[in-house]
This record gives structure tokens, C-alpha cells and sequence, in this order.
């Protein structure tokens, strides 16, 4: 069985109004790998995620979401 996970990261970063570049300079990663997490291509590590989410402000809960 695969575990699909979604985020919201987009958005939040779009309610936050922080870019790309903006959220992985905060998260300590290229703007690409913000790329890949927001079109689903990439699962973080839990380090990555805690990071993403603290950037936005929220719990890693409220951003990336288990199906």
C-alpha cells in the first residue's frame, strides 16, 4: 500500500503572500524543492516538514495531510 500525502502548502504561502524563493530561504532549501513538495512530487522528511511549517507560521498538521 502507498501513503499519498497532500500539503497546502501553496496555499498558505499565498494567504502568508510569501514567495517561492521567500519560503525556501526561511525553510533552508532551493526554491526547487518548494517546487516539488507543492506539486506533490517530493514527501519531507520530518525535519523538512517541521521546517516548511514553521515557516508558514502553522503545525505540521495543518500543512501536509496522510491519505
Amino acid at each position: 500500500m502507498q501513503i499519498i500525502m497532500k500539503n497546502r502548502i501553496k496555499e498558505r504561502r499565498a494567504k502568508l503572500g510569501i514567495t517561492q524563493e521567500d519560503l525556501a530561504e526561511k525553510a533552508g532549501v532551493r526554491r526547487e524543492t518548494i517546487v516539488f513538495l507543492e506539486q506533490g512530487k517530493y514527501n519531507p522528511s520530518l525535519v523538512l516538514a517541521h521546517n516548511v511549517a514553521k515557516a508558514l507560521k502553522a503545525k505540521i498538521d495543518d500543512i501536509f495531510e496522510f491519505e
